[in-house]
C-alpha cells in the first residue's frame, strides 16, 4: 500500500514540476488590453508587478476594468512557483481509476480530501477541486510546450454545489494563447465562451505591446 501511496504522488509531483510558472526573477510586465464581450469594447493598460500583482488604468467602466483584473490575477497566480511541499505537503495521494484516454486518476487526501486530478503524458488533464464553497471541476483538452513547461491551451470548468451536487452557473470554454517576451511566456489572449440561460456569451481578453519591466 505505501509504495503504491508513494508512486501516485510520485507521478503527480512530476506533473506539478511540469507546469510552466515564472521564476524569482521575473520582473513583471505592462500591456495594452482589449476587452470585448458582445458589442462592446473597452481598451486600456494592463500592469503585472514583480510580485505578481495586477493593475488595470484606462478603462472607466468598472464591471469591465474587475473582468481584465480578475483575468490577469487568476493568470498571476497560476504561474507563481511553490514547491510541491509547500502546496501538496499536507496532503496523501492514491491512485484511482484510468480512464479510456489513459489519463490516471490521483485520489487526494489529508488537507485535500475529496478533491482528484488526472495525469496525462505527465500534465494534469483534470481537476476537480473544493475551493471557497464549490466544487470546480476544469477538463483540459490541449496545451502548449513552451519547453520549460506546460501551459493549458483549450480547457473548459464548471462549478457545482459540493452539498447537492446542482450546478451552479453555466459551463466555460477556455482559449488561452501566450507570447513569449524576453524568458517568459506571457498571456496574449483568452477567449471565454460561457453558457448561460439567454445563451451563450463570448469574452475576449488581448494583450499587445507586451513590454518586460526594467529589472531593480
Amino acid at each position: 500500500m505505501v509504495s503504491v501511496q508513494t508512486s501516485a504522488q510520485d507521478l503527480f509531483r512530476s506533473a506539478y514540476e511540469n507546469r510552466y510558472t515564472w521564476d524569482s526573477d521575473f520582473p513583471g510586465y505592462t500591456a495594452d488590453v482589449t476587452y470585448t464581450q458582445g458589442d462592446q469594447t473597452f481598451t486600456g493598460t494592463a500592469k503585472v508587478s514583480a510580485d505578481l500583482k495586477p493593475e488595470v488604468t484606462g478603462i472607466e467602466d468598472e464591471q469591465a476594468a474587475k473582468a481584465v483584473h480578475g483575468q490577469l490575477f487568476e493568470v498571476s497566480i497560476h504561474r507563481v512557483r511553490r514547491s510541491f511541499e509547500q502546496t501538496h505537503g499536507q496532503n496523501t495521494f492514491s491512485y484511482g481509476d484510468t480512464d479510456e484516454s489513459g489519463a490516471v486518476e490521483i485520489r487526494m487526501g489529508g488537507k485535500a480530501e475529496g478533491d482528484f486530478y488526472k495525469l496525462r503524458d505527465n500534465e494534469v488533464c483534470l481537476v476537480h477541486r473544493h475551493i471557497h464553497g464549490v466544487v470546480v471541476t476544469i477538463n483540459t483538452a490541449s496545451s502548449h510546450d513552451t519547453g520549460a513547461g506546460y501551459l493549458s491551451h483549450k480547457y473548459d470548468s464548471v462549478y457545482h454545489d459540493p452539498k447537492t451536487g446542482e450546478q451552479k452557473g453555466g459551463r466555460s470554454e477556455f482559449e488561452d494563447n501566450y507570447t513569449q517576451v524576453g524568458d517568459y511566456f506571457i498571456l496574449s489572449e483568452r477567449v471565454i465562451r460561457t453558457e448561460t440561460e439567454s445563451g451563450p456569451t463570448v469574452q475576449t481578453f488581448t494583450f499587445s505591446n507586451i513590454v518586460l519591466l526594467p529589472t531593480a
